[in-house]
């Protein structure tokens, strides 16, 4: 039975990737270990948490002590990693946090890799990136595996530096890792501060709708469910010591990005009671410090080696989210008024 270490499973990306990792690999057994700071919701695995194959740990990377008793116990042979600080706002206000978490937090799982596998080769540790590490692109060009790192956040100054350790232990240890660096995931339980729930949100409510600088900013975005499944793609064929980018092959403006959400929930439930658009709520504010002007990722390598591309265009996969939270109101509502913390500090403990 393959036993998986995932950490952060309780976040947007890492739920989505457990509940996907058991459907498709009935023979495994999976570990959840997070910290469940504020993006990391237990609830988010409420249909999977009687599974006897699931066991979830809450607890910090960085607890060393923590992570050696689990390798003991449990006798990994993979680790997935996503647990990580990541939003750039945050970043911005407060870098001790990403540093410990990002860059610490990556160095202590390793040395957990390293002390437990010592030579094996038939154990994967996969460390989960962002094309952020790259900097930004103008108006032309993509990021491939091979660009020079040029971040330009403390989220993504830190997060080029796990990666270069994830790296590192591969050729100076042999530790058979592999590190995926993804573009912009949407998608279901993803935390309301991210742009496109945000959106959905306050569009729901009539809020404003707030859009950074000119809304001009391009990104490429990505469905999560697709980008679980490229990771397992990866996971089970990828070379060791590789990197793949995880692309959706879906630029848009910020700004096309969130006319898209205004008119899709202006036609599903119907006009704002003044009969206005939600077009309407936009509002341009300051942009943000260092606000990457566009990126896009070059997915050639993990199409052309492992037969891996989206299987969603963007006007599907939003179509799929805006109904995912239509039908997901009690989640977003407990999110943003804080309770669904008071339910895992009953259960877990602060």
């Amino acid at each position: 039975m393959q036993t998986i270490l995932v950490t952060g499973g309780c976040g947007f990306i890492g739920s989505n990737f457990v509940r996907l990792a058991l459907q498709q690999l009935p023979a495994c057994r999976l570990v959840n270990l997070d910290k469940l700071t504020y993006a990391g919701n237990p609830t988010n695995l409420t249909d999977i948490a009687a599974d006897p194959r699931y066991r979830f740990v809450k607890g910090d990377i960085g607890d060393a002590d923590l992570v050696a008793a689990l390798f003991a116990e449990e006798s990994f042979d993979t680790v997935v990693h996503f647990a990580a600080e990541s939003h750039v706002d945050r970043s911005i206000l407060g870098p001790a946090e990403f540093i410990q978490t990002n860059i610490v937090g990556t160095f202590i799982l390793l040395e957990a890799a390293r002390a437990a596998w010592a030579s094996r080769s038939d154990v994967r540790f996969l460390h989960v990136s962002t094309d952020e590490v790259y900097g930004s692109l103008g108006a032309t060009g993509f990021f491939t595996e091979t660009t020079p790192f040029d971040p330009r956040s403390p989220y993504s100054a830190s997060k080029a530096a796990s990666d270069h350790l994830v790296s590192a232990y591969h050729h100076t240890y042999g530790l058979p890792t592999l590190i995926t660096n993804c573009s912009n995931n949407y998608g279901p339980y993803h935390f309301p501060e991210k742009l496109i729930p945000l959106i959905i949100h306050n569009a729901l409510k009539g809020k404003e709708l707030p859009v950074y600088g000119d809304g001009t900013n391009v990104r490429d975005w990505l469905y999560v469910g697709d980008h679980c499944a490229a990771i397992l793609r990866v996971l089970q064929q990828g070379r060791v010591g590789e990197t793949y980018n995880v692309g959706g092959n879906n630029e848009k403006q910020n700004l096309e990005v969130v006319h898209t959400i205004c008119d899709l929930l202006d036609a599903k439930v119907g006009l704002l009671p003044d009969g206005a658009g939600r077009r309407s709520l936009i509002r341009f504010v300051k942009d943000r410090p260092g606000h990457d002007r566009r990126y896009a990722i070059d997915a050639g390598k993990i199409r052309q080696e492992l037969g891996w591309e989206p299987s969603l265009t963007f006007e599907q996969g939003i179509e799929q989210t805006i109904a995912w939270y239509l039908t997901h109101g009690d989640w977003v509502e407990a999110i943003v008024s804080g309770a669904y913390r008071d339910y895992y500090e009953k259960q877990y403990g602060k």
